[in-house]
């Protein structure tokens, strides 16, 4: 196994998916919930996010060709989802553990868009597509595979902030990651339409 290439890939996903900037926005999501449902958020955000990375890794360029979809307009759809996510928590509508479902707070946005990003997609498909070998792509499985044991440790053991924080601590934190999601959103969103230009002023 390629050493080097393992860790450019460990390094550059784990910078991309950002475990410690995920945990403020997992624990507003998740806050709420009892510990048991809070620990299955993770490993179900995990396990899609892997799944999806996985996918994109192996035929991403097949389904989007098929598909007709550029990356750009990946990463808008990414932006536009995590727009009614930070929506949600800045107007409090996402405190009521009642009105959620642990299965979809680790679906969306949390395995995707979030963990499973559009940076992460195209970084691990540009990386598939210099692998020369077996033990390149053997380098990046396992790449992936250590960021995402990463990013659950990350999100398994943030129960313990919760306690600290209490109920007070969670809403300011909620609304916190509110904003924090908007920018990320409003930043995808810009650079999709970015891109599009680009594209567009390119072919003509």
């Amino acid at each position: 196994m390629d050493l080097k290439l393992f860790g450019e890939v460990f390094v550059t996903l784990l910078v991309i998916v950002d475990p410690p900037g995920m945990m403020p926005i997992f624990l507003a999501l998740t806050g709420p919930l009892p510990a048991r449902d809070r620990n299955r958020a993770a490993w179900q955000a995990v396990a899609l996010a892997l799944g999806v990375i996985v996918v994109f890794a192996v035929a991403g360029q097949t389904i989007l060709a098929y598909l007709h979809v550029d990356l750009p307009a990946l990463q808008a759809a990414g932006g536009l989802l995590l727009v009614l996510v930070a929506l949600e928590l800045l107007t409090g509508k996402a405190d009521d553990p009642s009105q959620q479902v642990t299965s979809n707070i680790a679906l969306v946005p949390l395995g995707t868009p979030l963990l499973a990003g559009p940076g992460a997609i195209v970084a691990t498909m540009l990386f598939v597509q210099r692998a020369g070998g077996f033990t390149d792509y053997l380098a990046i499985a396992a790449a992936i595979v250590a960021v995402m044991v990463s990013v659950w440790v990350v999100l398994r053991f943030s129960g313990g902030i919760v306690k600290i924080l209490r109920p007070g601590g969670i809403e300011v934190l909620t609304r916190i990651a509110g904003l924090l999601l908007a920018a990320i959103a409003v930043q995808l969103i810009a650079d999709a339409i970015a891109a599009f230009v680009t594209q567009y002023v390119t072919m003509r």
